[in-house]
């Protein structure tokens, strides 16, 4: 009995020992790992401090403000050919639109002096004339021409005579022989007269409205 609590006491003792042992190892262990983080630490901020900072490239900043500076002498210009573009457009537009009004108003101006539907509108050597006109080619149109024309010049009156000048007749011829090429009765002759006259005015004026221009803008034909 006496051993046996020999025995446990003993045993007791090395489980004292051996736990003051564990003990005393852990707790050098804590210290140990305690020295080694606060000796790492600072020699993580030592190669932290050690490291080449990274600098900034002094050609960065230039670059971008280059690159800036040209995308916005790009859209500049975009915007001046834009522009550019757009005010010949609108030019073609509006010289077009003109060119339009300016057709649209001469096609729907009126003649200037409507043609007669035919000749039978006039009367004695108006009639006479209108119907020679037409026979020497010329278009009803010119009749309102060639009727203000010889009223100016004479009234269609066969026997007007200008004495100051010797213009004689309808057509006011100077002098007045020189209508016997058509006709012996050329003093007093109305169609005789006319055509003279227009042949005259054919070979001078081309058309009766030609030679009424003429008279309108000299005042003579």
């Amino acid at each position: 009995m006496i051993r046996l609590w020999q025995r446990v006491g003993k045993v007791r003792a090395i489980a004292v020992l051996v736990l003051v042992a564990g003990l005393a190892g852990g707790l050098l262990i804590a210290n140990r790992q305690t020295q080694h983080n606060a000796t790492a630490e600072p020699v993580k901020a030592a190669d932290a401090a050690s490291l080449p900072r990274a600098s900034a490239s002094p050609s960065a900043a230039p670059a971008s403000s280059d690159q800036a500076s040209a995308q916005s002498k790009a859209q500049d210009a975009a915007a001046a050919a834009a522009a550019q573009a757009k005010a010949a457009e609108d030019a073609a537009r509006k010289k077009k639109e003109e060119e339009a009004s300016r057709s649209n108003t001469r096609s729907a101006a009126p003649p200037a002096y409507p043609a007669p539907a035919s000749c039978d509108v006039y009367s004695g050597n108006k009639k006479t004339g209108c119907t020679l006109m037409v026979a020497a080619g010329f278009g009803l149109d010119q009749m309102p021409c060639l009727e203000k024309l010889w009223n100016k010049e004479s009234g269609w009156n066969p026997l007007a005579h200008n004495k100051s000048s010797g213009a004689h007749g309808i057509p006011q011829a100077v002098p007045g022989d020189k209508m016997a090429a058509y006709g012996p009765n050329w003093y007093n002759d109305a169609a005789t007269q006319i055509k003279w006259g227009l042949n005259y005015i054919k070979g001078r004026y081309k058309t009766p409205c030609g030679a009424w221009s003429h008279s309108q803008n000299t005042g003579w034909y």
